[in-house]
């Protein structure tokens, strides 16, 4: 069968081809059909994912969708058929986050799903949204659930609250729609007006431009008629944080999730503590967080945002889409 492989010390995504696995006990074995892409896999390939396993080369991406086709001894909950989307931690299931955990992450601890067969443990997957297509089921294991996980699974977005998102990628697109299904209103960030007119057609309550306007959280406090937004999606790391931080209203929420701007040694943290605000890290979710978040898309009938789809043989080509930014919601990948 293919496989990715992300060979770190050469910086190189490559196909090759490898032996196909089998289900053992407790397992399945699944036919995917399609993986999408996070900027965390744009770090695994560079080398520079702290969370990556020391072995080389990795099948990489933790997103992706596929068909059961064999089950092991002892597996109840899937049968030959069922199309399902794979948990990104492979091994929380449910409760809190543990530091082993995070060697059970798919494309990072583990081997991850850009493959034309993987094998699961059978809590490794949860059902996928019966509206969706494989390319649309693939964005859901890191993304949305990253997203949901902010929103939701904590302390719950309320109706009439203002969430502000920042850019328009797989995160901050999935915290609009989650936030408008909510009853919230979402102000959104971009540096490209065409993207923010795409982010205007998706009923958003006001646009920021962060090239032309640098204070872009004075902006963000103008719309706000100088309150602040209830909660922020934050997705840049050391480059917006702060920013973020004066963007929000006394007493509320900044959910921390990316470093696409990079890192800062320091942060000033007056501002938390004057303003009473929360500061929570978000490192996306259990499978137990995935199927509630499932069962709200499948309710709701909520259809992620694509960019585009790559064929399996051009995985190099939709890396380097990915890297250019020029994307407008999740890469995906045909397998």
């Amino acid at each position: 069968m293919k496989a990715a492989a992300v060979v770190p010390d050469q910086k190189a995504v490559n196909i090759r081809e490898v032996e196909k696995p089998q289900a053992g006990r407790g397992e399945v074995l699944v036919r995917m059909r399609a993986a999408s892409l996070n900027f965390r896999d744009l770090i695994v390939a560079q080398g520079m994912y702290t969370g990556a396993t020391d072995s080389a080369p990795l099948i990489p991406l933790s997103d992706g969708a596929g068909e059961v086709i064999e089950t092991g001894e002892g597996v109840t909950r899937w049968q030959s058929g069922d199309r399902v989307v794979s948990s990104f931690f492979h091994g929380w299931v449910d409760g809190s986050f543990l530091p082993a955990h995070m060697a059970t992450a798919l494309g990072g601890g583990i081997d991850g799903v850009l493959a034309e067969y993987c094998v699961f443990k059978e809590h490794g997957l949860a059902r996928m949204p019966a509206h969706l297509s494989f390319e649309q089921g693939s964005t859901l294991p890191c993304a949305a659930l990253t997203a949901w996980h902010a929103l939701f699974e904590k302390i719950p977005l309320r109706p009439g609250e203002t969430v502000l998102v920042l850019g328009s990628g797989g995160v901050s697109l999935f915290a609009l729609q989650f936030a408008q299904l909510a009853g919230a209103k979402v102000i959104a960030t971009s540096s490209s007006d065409e993207k923010l007119d795409r982010v205007k057609n998706m009923g958003v309550a006001g646009l920021v431009n962060y090239r032309t306007q640098p204070d872009w959280q004075d902006s963000v406090l103008e719309l706000t008629a100088g309150t602040g937004v209830d909660r922020v999606i934050e997705v840049g790391g050391g480059g917006t944080f702060e920013r973020s931080l004066a963007a929000c209203r006394t007493g509320g929420q900044v959910s921390l999730i990316g470093r696409l701007t990079g890192i800062e040694d320091r942060v000033d943290p007056r501002p938390i503590m004057a303003k009473g605000l929360t500061v929570q890290g978000i490192y996306v979710g259990s499978l137990a967080m995935l199927e509630r978040m499932n069962a709200a898309i499948s309710s709701s009938a909520i259809e992620p945002v694509i960019d585009r789809v790559f064929p399996f043989d051009e995985t190099a080509e939709a890396y380097e889409h990915l890297a250019s930014g020029k994307h407008f919601g999740k890469v995906v990948i045909c397998i």
